[in-house]
C-alpha cells in the first residue's frame, strides 16, 4: 500500500470509530411500545376471530389485528370531528 492509501484507510477507521464511539449515545432504545403492540395485536386477533361468521371474515380479522393501531386512529379522530 502506498502512502495515500494508507492516510485514506487510517482515517476511514479513525471515523468509524468516533462515530461508533457516539452512536450508543444518541440512541435509546424503550421496549415498551412493542410490548403494548404485541398485547393489542392478539387481543384483537382473539376478538375478530371469535366474532367472525365465516373463513373470510377471519381473514379480515387477522389484516385488522395487524393493523388495530390505524383503526383505533381513524375512529378517534371520526368521534372527535377532524
Amino acid at each position: 500500500m502506498n502512502d495515500m492509501e494508507n492516510e485514506t484507510t487510517e482515517q476511514c477507521t479513525k471515523d468509524w470509530q468516533k462515530s461508533m464511539c457516539t452512536w450508543g449515545k444518541q440512541i435509546h432504545c424503550h421496549g415498551s411500545g412493542g410490548a403494548i403492540y404485541v398485547l393489542g395485536f392478539i387481543g384483537a386477533l382473539y376478538y375478530y376471530w371469535t366474532t367472525s361468521a365465516s373463513v373470510w371474515a377471519g381473514f379480515i380479522g387477522l389484516f385488522k389485528a395487524i393493523f388495530w393501531p390505524a383503526f383505533l386512529v381513524y375512529g378517534l379522530f371520526k368521534f372527535l370531528g377532524l
